[in-house]
């Protein structure tokens, strides 16, 4: 197993970890997997999961609290986090302090 391979098995753990309700960010994510500068591979790792995977993907917001995705995904995002009890502002924006997942 490489090292990379590894890193993306960590993201999946600290990932499927995140309580219903709740979110983190990408930054927040790399750092509990061993790479806190990694925010935008985790992004990455994140956006080759298969579309019918159990991760809560949609839990994972970035540093200033919003949704970074675009069009459809974007949707499917705020619709996924909202059907969670999680309020999102009309310009895609969550109260970090209130559902901030600190594991």
């Amino acid at each position: 197993m490489s090292d990379n391979d590894s890193f993306q098995q960590r993201i999946w753990q600290i990932v499927a970890a995140i309580p219903y309700g709740t979110i983190t960010t990408y930054g927040d994510v790399a750092r509990l997997a061993g790479s806190p500068r990694a925010a935008r591979q985790v992004g990455g790792v994140l956006k080759r999961l298969p579309a019918d995977s159990q991760l809560p993907w949609h839990r994972v917001i970035n540093r200033q609290g919003q949704i970074s995705l675009t069009g459809d995904d974007l949707f499917r995002q705020r619709d996924a986090l909202e059907a969670e009890g999680i309020e999102i502002t009309d310009d895609g924006r969550v109260a970090l302090d209130r559902y901030r997942w600190q594991p």
